[in-house]
């Protein structure tokens, strides 16, 4: 036994150097490329629960666009808070609620000589500010410039501000989903970008653009099948669009589903006006859609003329409970996304929003503060009549997370929308209201899946909701 135990030594040898001589290989040259998505670490919001931790979809398609020279890891505070990792070059992107964390981050690989790139839409709003604490800052959507990013800093020559024109979605990657963390429930998929509507409080129109760009159908199609994932979440800010050429791009990409037999289930955000396309809605719904977002707003004309929301004016208050009823024929739960604190609220205008959220056959609820967000109508127009609250930048972006009242309201003192959106949350998370909304989708869809979708849903945002509040002093 010993004896054949000394003839494997030479081979157990041989194959050990090969092995080391090859990783060797495998490493000369390599540029260790490391993206980082930060997270709010003053209030952590959707990351309680696992369940609402949404993907840096963003960083897997950069890391699509990158060479195969480039060794590429995310790091993802959603799940790990930062701990320094070695790399040759940073990419931070970041909102608004994060711009603080990822300047922090940032300031970390500076101090040692790591170059640092900053993007995202909070950054792409505020580039002056970004550059503080960057080597170099993107402005706009960064698929378009990236891949000359990269040569610039093979070179040596990364310049300070990339400057990206909208990028073509029909040569748009799949996302390396390998890549993100494997605790996401839902995977993130892009069918779309841009938005034509122009809501004062959105920064969709200024950072990708009033011209609805789609996807190749067949492209997204493939990469939902791609992943493992049973749960999808489409990030289009309108899955359905604005205009025939989208309905039919949506159609093909439901059909696509339901040819191959994917079963997946899914959610996205739709304008009201899908009530408007049955046929579209009986797709989705085949397709494996379980719960549509809707911006409802408010449930009176004058707040969505002050926030220019058009469509829902179009179609008129008085239809909302015939359009969930639409949806919910199809098993499909309805988000309903609310806004506290518009330009025309009042306390008891907010007492009335409160009782018509909780009396509607609306399933989940999104209750937020309005924030005038960096690169927004409304941020600008608060800060032209001075009534930001909230002052020292960049810290005090960690409280534009849609809860806290950062701004001094046209109809009430801040302290009265502050009380009256507790006052709400309290309400609206109570857990007889979530019980007795888990009972109504049940009635209307008559689905139980559907149900627990709601249901899950509101537990999401009950623990967003019931989270300590701000103690910021008005």
């Amino acid at each position: 036994m010993q004896g054949s135990f000394d003839l494997l030594k030479p081979v157990c040898r041989q194959f050990l150097q090969i092995r080391i001589a090859y990783l060797c290989l495998m490493t000369v040259g390599t540029k260790r490329l490391l993206l980082i998505n930060p997270a709010n670490s003053y209030r952590k919001g959707y990351l309680l629960r696992r369940e609402s931790k949404q993907v840096p979809l963003a960083l897997g398609i950069l890391a699509s666009l990158t060479p195969p020279e480039w060794s590429i890891k995310i790091l993802d505070e959603n799940f790990r808070e930062f701990r320094f990792r070695d790399a040759d070059l940073v990419g931070i992107t970041a909102v608004t609620a994060s711009a603080n964390r990822a300047f922090e981050i940032a300031t970390v690989y500076r101090e040692k000589g790591i170059p640092v790139v900053l993007g995202g839409i909070h950054v792409s709003s505020m580039p002056e500010e970004a550059l503080k604490f960057a080597d170099t800052v993107v402005v706009g959507e960064a698929e378009g410039v990236w891949k000359q990013l990269l040569r610039d800093f093979d070179s040596g020559n990364l310049r300070k501000i990339y400057s990206s024109a909208l990028s073509d979605m029909n040569n748009m990657p799949p996302a390396r989903h390998d890549l993100f963390h494997p605790g996401y429930i839902f995977a993130s998929i892009q069918t779309s970008r841009g938005c034509p509507m122009d809501c004062g409080f959105c920064s969709v129109p200024f950072f990708n653009g009033r011209q609805y760009r789609l996807r190749n159908p067949e492209a997204v199609v493939d990469e939902i099948a791609s992943v493992a994932n049973k749960l999808i979440y489409f990030v289009d800010d309108n899955i359905i669009g604005y205009n025939k050429e989208a309905e039919i791009h949506a159609a093909t990409i439901f059909e696509g589903m339901i040819r191959r037999n994917l079963k997946k289930e899914w959610f996205a955000q739709v304008s009201l006006n899908i009530v408007e396309k049955p046929g579209l809605l009986k797709l989705a719904a085949k397709s494996g859609c379980r719960m549509l977002l809707i911006g409802i707003e408010a449930e009176n004309p004058d707040a969505l003329k002050d926030t220019n929301k058009r469509v829902n004016l179009r179609l008129g208050v008085d239809n909302y409970q015939k359009a969930f009823r639409m949806l919910h024929r199809h098993g499909i739960v309805v988000l309903g996304a609310f806004i506290f604190g518009m330009e025309t609220d009042s306390v008891e205008s907010l007492e009335k929003r409160t009782k018509y959220v909780l009396s509607s056959s609306v399933d989940v609820v999104q209750a937020s503060v309005m924030t005038p967000l960096p690169g927004t109508k409304l941020f600008d127009k608060i800060s032209r009549e001075d009534r930001l609250l909230c002052r020292n930048f960049p810290k005090d972006w960690q409280h534009f997370h849609f809860s806290d009242v950062v701004f001094k309201p046209a109809g009430m003192t801040a302290e009265e929308l502050a009380r009256a959106t507790d006052s709400a949350y309290r309400k609206i998370c109570n857990m007889n209201a979530i019980r007795l909304k888990f009972i109504r989708t049940l009635w209307n869809t008559r689905s139980l899946r559907s149900a627990v979708w709601a249901w899950n849903s509101n537990m999401n945002y009950r623990s967003v909701g019931l989270e300590k509040r701000s103690e910021y002093k008005y």
